[in-house]
């Protein structure tokens, strides 16, 4: 794929269509699209393609029951989750987390707002719902989620270098879709800002993931954009290895229509960025260590699955929920995308979800729907007032 230039990025279309979704719907749909794709995606994690069509009878076409079935509560690696049934995992409580910080700062965050706003949230009791209790998030999230808490609540470090040292895997990456949303159309500014919130939690190439994910989502939400130009804006941002895995990935996904024949060939073209290794459950000793050669498996699978579903949302999500591995967070990244891009999560699907999880999953998007409008206020007031200045300094008119 080659990067487009500024102009040939940003599509125009000025107001929105019957066939064109405005902001409120694209926040919709991608906020939606990803926690139905989180759901999907839940039960099967971990697995291989082989293994989840063996368990299945083939194709996961939807929402499936937990991998062990009624055994879910003791049965090891998935115990004490319950997994499937339409419940949604750690990707939509972060990001759902994420969604209140900002209705509280209302405004571009940054690593302060992490530490003021995120921790105190994930030692706050919520719904969660594969405990099927209240509980603290923290109490569900990973080990390198759980660091934010450690890090900032108890080791006081500066929000801005929290995330030296942490596991570099996707925990960051995985709930940035509120960042690309705020910012939708300007890829650039998801990126930057993604960055800085992920300081506190990420380095390395999980960081880098989390800006770049971020971008793709404000890129999704021009009118007018496409997969390609989604992949596009990605690349014109990302660096190192997370560069490199995205060009392989999508290169070999431009050349398939079906998930189906793409699942190997996707997987070949990102092993060799990857650290964790052919099993997920066993990574390699290399695996999740800082670098600037490798990248995170879920983001360039992602994008890849956005190219394949053409843009279209059950076969961008069934292709990444059949993919298997982490393929909770790819379902998670590619719904959050192709939701931006105008695609929308079948109702039942949804229904289903929202109903097995106890969440709305439309009340977050109209709150960051109306976050969006006024942060983009405050952006117009300083981008006049610094116009205003640099004349003054300038003398230019």
């Amino acid at each position: 794929m080659t990067p487009t230039t500024a102009m040939e990025a940003a599509p125009s279309a000025p107001h929105p269509s019957p066939t064109t979704p405005g902001l409120d719907d694209r926040i919709t749909r991608a906020l939606v699209g990803a926690a139905v794709g989180d759901a999907l995606g839940g039960p099967v994690e971990g697995w291989t393609p082989e293994q989840i069509a063996e368990r299945h009878g083939g194709r996961v076409t939807g929402i499936v029951g937990p991998w062990y079935g009624e055994d879910w509560r003791t049965a090891r690696p998935i115990a004490p989750y319950h997994k499937g049934d339409g419940h949604v995992t750690d990707d939509t409580l972060m990001t759902h987390a994420l969604i209140r910080v900002y209705a509280k700062v209302r405004d571009h965050l940054d690593a302060y707002a992490v530490a003021d706003h995120l921790v105190p949230d994930l030692l706050s009791p919520r719904w969660i719902p594969e405990l099927e209790a209240e509980a603290l998030p923290l109490q569900r999230i990973f080990l390198a989620e759980k660091w934010i808490v450690a890090r900032l609540h108890y080791g006081h470090i500066d929000p801005r270098e929290a995330g030296a040292g942490n596991i570099v895997n996707c925990g960051a990456a995985m709930y940035m879709a509120p960042v690309g949303l705020v910012n939708a159309g300007d890829p650039r500014a998801a990126y930057a800002e993604a960055l800085e919130v992920a300081a506190p939690h990420q380095s390395s190439y999980g960081r880098e993931a989390a800006g770049v994910f971020a971008a793709a989502v404000a890129a999704a939400c021009r009118p007018g954009a496409t997969p390609e130009s989604v992949v596009d804006a990605a690349l014109a941002l990302a660096q190192d290895g997370t560069r490199s895995a995205i060009e392989a990935v999508c290169e070999v996904a431009a050349c398939h229509e079906d998930f189906e024949p793409a699942l190997a060939p996707l997987r070949a073209a990102v092993e060799p960025f990857d650290t964790v290794g052919p099993d997920y459950r066993a990574p390699s000793l290399g695996a999740r260590r800082p670098s600037r050669l490798h990248a995170i498996e879920e983001l360039p699978v992602a994008l890849g699955m956005l190219l394949v579903g053409g843009g279209d949302y059950r076969r961008t999500v069934l292709g990444s929920v059949n993919y298997g591995r982490d393929c909770d967070s790819i379902a998670t990244m590619s719904g959050a995308i192709v939701g931006a891009l105008g695609g929308e999560a079948p109702a039942d699907w949804a229904a289903t979800v929202a109903e097995a999880s106890r969440l709305d999953l439309h009340s977050p998007a109209r709150t960051l729907a109306e976050v969006a409008r006024e942060v983009f206020a405050r952006d117009l007031e300083r981008r006049r007032a610094h116009e205003e200045t640099f004349t003054a300094l300038a003398g230019t008119r």
